[in-house]
């Protein structure tokens, strides 16, 4: 069965909260995360839960694939309980949030699993999800609050 890469654009919260459904229940680990400061780009590799095929049927398998999450025009980037020695550290993607401040550039909160956060000042919401190469089966379907 063939299946399509998926490539999202975000220009608004609103496209940010169709991005963070999508990467529900992704996981990274810490080496995986880079902020390219000259470049003002912030970069994160996931392996993404298909939730997009849940849809097609009973019998379908899980399935997880390599995704790339890019945000251009970064002013800062902050982090809050990363150990970034503990480099093969898996996190566990929970949402994105935003926030428009009042001189017009945003806040975008990265929100994992246990307390870890990592806070991006944009400039203006330019974000990029792409997944990479083929996907492949997982035993494992992720429990949370929103699924059986």
């Amino acid at each position: 069965m063939s299946y399509k890469n998926l490539k999202l654009l975000a220009n608004s919260e609103e496209d940010l909260r169709v991005i963070s459904a999508h990467l529900q229940d992704s996981i990274t680990q810490v080496k995986n995360i880079a902020h390219l400061k000259k470049n003002r780009i912030f970069l994160i590799q996931f392996n993404r839960f298909m939730w997009e095929d849940i849809e097609k049927g009973v019998f379908r398998k899980n399935r997880r694939i390599q995704s790339v999450l890019k945000f251009d025009n970064i002013l800062d980037v902050f982090s809050k309980n990363i150990n970034q020695k503990k480099s093969d550290r898996f996190l566990d993607f929970l949402a994105i949030e935003t926030k428009c401040l009042s001189d017009k550039s945003y806040q975008i909160k990265l929100n994992f699993a246990g307390g870890i956060l990592i806070k991006l000042n944009a400039e203006i919401i330019e974000c990029f999800l792409e997944d990479q190469g083929d996907s492949w089966e997982t035993r494992n379907k992720p429990k949370n609050i929103f699924n059986d």
